[in-house]
């Protein structure tokens, strides 16, 4: 019986090793990938964009993230602001009242423009959990591919959205990137960056934007990326980008 227990101790002491040991090197490939990316010019510079024709700001000025989003049509001017989780939209310059359901909409559609423009920053917040998956090879390129999954705490509205990102062993980038959804019926997408440019060492990049015929599990998508099975949805394209670094906190 003491062997029995002997062996199972040393079998659980084994996995927590293997299991620390992915951990910290899943940790050192995203911290690597983010520092080649941009690292802390992402905390402390001012960006500006437009994404189809609507603007977007980011302001570290005050020492804590403000998101802005200006929406021109016609004669009207729509200014939302996000800050520390509240959402205050104005109306050519005047505050208007939102309800919570349509502050809540408008806030995580803000949230998600900010997020892809910005990647692979926000791969370590605090409500991220990151998992090597292995290594991988797409074209001439190996890619580590490291899934990345939310707490349901400081995850958002889409906490249980899956992501897997495939990071080049070379350069440290993300190439290309791959989700799963669930609001609006749910579905997965599959994104292959193009067009990098680094804009006073910030890193930003365009996406193909592919879906599959058939509703299929996020796991699957590369084979059908490498197997030209997947359908070009959209082009994700950002423009206008500016970047001020001096603004240090």
């Amino acid at each position: 019986m003491l062997r029995l227990i002997l062996i199972i101790i040393f079998f659980i002491t084994l996995g927590c090793r293997n299991k620390n040991s992915d951990n910290i090197a899943v940790q050192n490939i995203i911290d690597k990938s983010i520092e080649v990316s941009g690292g802390n010019l992402y905390r402390t510079s001012n960006i500006s964009f437009t994404f189809r024709e609507v603007g977007y700001e980011l302001d570290n000025s005050t020492g804590k993230k403000i998101l802005r989003r200006i929406i021109n049509k016609d004669s009207t001017t729509i200014l939302d602001i996000l800050a520390h989780n509240n959402f205050q939209r104005y109306i050519n310059g005047a505050a208007v009242i939102v309800a919570d359901s349509m502050a809540t909409k408008y806030s995580n559609s803000i949230n998600s423009v900010h997020y892809f423009a910005y990647l692979p920053f926000g791969l370590n917040d605090k409500a991220v959990n990151k998992k090597l998956l292995g290594e991988t090879q797409i074209g001439d390129s190996q890619y580590y591919k490291v899934e990345v999954t939310f707490d349901e705490k400081g995850g958002g509205e889409d906490f249980d959205d899956i992501y897997i990102y495939w990071i080049n062993k070379e350069t440290f980038k993300p190439d290309y990137l791959a989700y799963e959804f669930n609001i609006d019926g749910g579905g997965t997408r599959f994104r292959e960056a193009f067009n990098e440019r680094i804009i006073n060492g910030i890193r930003f990049v365009d996406y193909n934007n592919y879906k599959a015929a058939t509703n299929i599990s996020v796991y699957e998508l590369e084979e059908l990326f490498k197997t030209k099975e997947l359908e070009l949805l959209t082009t994700i394209a950002l423009e206008d980008i500016e970047v001020n670094p001096d603004n240090y906190n």
